[in-house]
């Protein structure tokens, strides 16, 4: 009973605690000056961040994510910004709004390809009232960067920081048009560094953010207390569709890289290994005499590769790339793409329990990405080369082509039925195809004859043609 007693008593503390002192001077002149700071830098970032808002052709997104191939939970977990529906209807007038951040005193903005994607109109609103009209410079799916321009000169404009300096637990600032109100700021700290295999893009290397961000946000940037871009906003966890604590950017050194590229060249290129790696788990690694789960491990080598030439093996586990530990095969599929084409490399592997160093030459990524403008953009579909593995898996295994790697929902790709992951083209204008290189050349010389190409393709066990029509 004693006991008892005394339990009882220590649970009825709390209600018989003093209050907490009040805060002294001192500390409120501290909050004072933390809260100056943040207003610092929002008034000096502010005017170079813009709204955005797109008109185009194409299918219209609303809340379910139902019916486009991804699982209820994966839709909902990451929804985009644009702030309107995600249920694909085709045909639908598309409109959309997103937010986006200058970067050059000469008007060159950087957003998200998702934002601009199939736009046929682009409209840019500064915070100081002035509107307008930007033309796509440049756009990469696989990291969800694009790049726009206005035509104005004088402009206040961001800079990049190193993201790799971010520390987590720091203060950040997000800016940007969640709902459509513009020059919205919320504050928050970096809640991670290093998020992959989340599925939002190919190449993911995402900051983690408990800044407030919602659907309008994206494109935005994510800022460091000195005024300069770590990261793009792109994408929330959300069970709602607004603000669950939960936030990813881009960090600034993967969008620098692919936004330096697109101005100067129009699109990308990324390094090239030609492996295919598999993860290390527990079981892997005690297999392998790993201390614990690190590196990739080596299941194809592609004929002729950097890697074949550079003589990695099939069995080997890749543990360092020029100095760095391999925690993720995500992580060092970054590396590579990283990597200019031409510049040797040294990796650091485990062959049958004896580690052993190599140095390989990387090469040029083989495949060939759509662009604004080219034919298969305006068809609405993007190519890959049809690996064994993948031919093997999909019983393609005595055919030639290119698999469809991406369709554009409302597509004229999407509307003949194409499919990505599984869709073989085998034949462009009765022009046989075997690489992307082909797909694309054999696409552009049918567009100089007609807004019409003849594509013979396979699905599953079914071989037919189909004509489709420029969507431009």
């Amino acid at each position: 009973m004693r006991q008892l007693l005394i339990c009882l008593s220590l649970l009825t503390l709390p209600l018989t605690a003093s209050a907490p002192p009040p805060a002294t001077p001192q500390e409120i002149t501290e909050l004072k000056a933390m809260s100056r700071g943040f207003s610092h830098v929002a008034k000096k970032a502010t005017p170079a961040v813009v709204f955005i808002r797109v008109e185009g052709k194409g299918s219209v997104m609303g809340p379910g994510f139902d019916g486009d191939g991804m699982d209820s939970f994966h839709q909902e977990f990451f929804r985009r910004f644009f702030g309107m529906p995600s249920t694909p209807q085709q045909q639908a007038p598309r409109i959309g709004q997103g937010s986006g951040f200058i970067v050059s005193s000469d008007g060159y903005i950087l957003t998200n390809n998702h934002i601009v994607n199939g736009a046929d109109s682009i409209k840019v609103g500064l915070t100081d009232g002035r509107r307008f009209d930007a033309k796509v410079v440049g756009t990469d799916p696989q990291t969800d960067i694009a790049v726009i321009k206005i035509e104005a000169e004088e402009l206040s404009f961001l800079k990049l920081a190193d993201s790799d300096a971010a520390e987590v637990g720091e203060w950040v600032i997000a800016i940007g048009s969640p709902f459509g109100l513009e020059a919205t700021v919320t504050v928050g700290v970096v809640s991670a560094k290093g998020r992959d295999e989340l599925h939002i893009t190919d190449f993911e290397d995402f900051i983690q953010t408990d800044a407030a961000i919602n659907p309008g946000n994206s494109g935005g940037p994510l800022l460091n207390l000195d005024g300069e871009v770590i990261g793009v906003n792109t994408a929330i966890v959300t069970g709602s569709g607004g603000y669950m604590g939960i936030g990813f950017a881009i960090p600034s050194n993967m969008a620098k890289r692919v936004m330096d590229q697109l101005i100067h060249a129009g699109s990308v290129t990324r390094g090239f290994l030609g492996v295919t790696l598999q993860p290390v788990d527990e079981e892997l690694a005690a297999a392998f005499g790993l201390p614990r789960p690190i590196g990739g491990l080596v299941t194809e080598v592609a004929p002729s590769s950097p890697a074949k030439e550079g003589g990695i093996e099939q069995g080997d586990i890749i543990l360092e790339f020029n100095g760095q530990k391999v925690e993720s095969i995500s992580a060092l599929r970054n590396a590579v793409s990283m990597v200019d084409p031409g510049s040797k490399v040294q990796l650091r592997i485990n062959r049958e329990g004896k580690e052993k160093k190599l140095s390989v030459t990387i090469g040029a990524h083989p495949e060939t990405k759509t662009q604004p403008g080219t034919p298969a953009h305006s068809l609405g579909l993007e190519v890959e080369s049809l690996s064994d593995h993948m031919a093997s898996q999909l019983g393609y295994t005595n055919e030639r082509g290119v698999i469809v790697k991406r369709v554009d929902p409302g597509s004229p790709a999407a509307r003949a039925g194409i499919k990505p992951g599984i869709t073989l083209i085998v034949r462009v204008n009765r022009t046989p195809v075997e690489t992307p290189d082909d797909f694309y050349k054999a696409l552009d010389d049918a567009s100089k004859s007609s807004d019409r190409v003849l594509l013979l393709v396979r699905h599953g066990q079914v071989m037919r043609f189909v004509s489709l029509k420029s969507g431009k």
